[in-house]
C-alpha cells in the first residue's frame, strides 16, 4: 500500500484548500512544485528523487485526477472511482514487471525507459486500482473535519477512520461539544 500513500501525499501536496484546519495553498511556482513533488515521492528516511519541471507538472496534473478517485472511493462510489482510474492506467501504460535495484527485486508498474513522472503516475494509479479491487476499497478516505481536504488510506485495525489526524478529530469533537453546551 506504499504506492497509495505516495498517491495521497501527491494529492495532499498539490490539491485542496485546507489541511488540518489551516488554509492550504498548493505550490504554484515551478521550483515549489518540484520541491513538493520530490518530498511527496521520498520514502521515509530514504533519498529524495531528482524531479524535473516536466516530471512535476505531469504529477501535479495526476494529483488532481487522483483526488477525484479518493473522493469517489470515500463516498463509496467505486464505479466512478474505477471509471476514473482505468484511463489513468491506460495513459501511463501501467504494467507490472520485476526490476532489480541494488541487488533486490522490486515490482514496478512501468517500463525501465519511462520517465520518473510516468513511472510514479503508473505506480500510484496501479496502487489505487489494487486497493479498489480488494478489501482496501473502503479504506480510501477524505477527512470529515471541517476545513480539511486531506485524503488518506485507513490502515487502522477496524477500518473505521474518519479523520486524517488526531488534531482534526479533536477539533471536530471540540466543536460538537461547544455546540451542545451553548444551546
Amino acid at each position: 500500500m506504499a504506492l497509495v500513500d505516495v498517491a495521497a501525499r501527491l494529492v495532499n501536496a498539490h490539491t485542496g484548500d485546507w489541511a488540518r484546519g489551516v488554509e492550504h495553498t498548493p505550490p504554484t511556482s515551478s521550483e515549489d512544485r518540484i520541491a513538493a513533488t520530490a518530498t511527496a515521492l521520498a520514502r521515509e528516511g530514504g533519498r529524495v528523487p531528482r524531479v524535473t519541471r516536466a516530471d512535476a507538472e505531469l504529477l501535479v496534473s495526476r494529483a488532481h485526477d487522483l483526488r477525484q478517485v479518493f473522493v469517489a472511493a470515500a463516498a463509496n462510489d467505486l464505479d466512478t472511482a474505477a471509471s476514473l482510474l482505468n484511463p489513468m492506467l491506460l495513459a501511463t501504460g501501467a504494467r507490472p514487471q520485476l526490476d532489480q535495484r541494488e541487488g533486490a527485486w522490486q515490482v514496478h508498474f512501468h517500463g525501465a525507459d519511462d520517465s520518473l513522472a510516468v513511472g510514479w503516475a503508473a505506480g500510484c494509479a496501479t496502487g489505487l486500482a489494487l486497493a479498489l479491487g480488494s478489501s482496501w476499497a473502503g479504506r480510501l478516505g477524505t477527512c470529515e473535519a471541517e476545513r480539511c481536504d486531506v485524503v488518506y488510506l485507513d490502515t487502522s485495525k477496524n477500518g473505521s477512520r474518519r479523520f486524517c489526524s488526531t488534531s482534526c478529530q479533536n477539533r471536530t469533537k471540540t466543536a460538537a461539544y461547544r455546540a451542545r453546551t451553548t444551546r
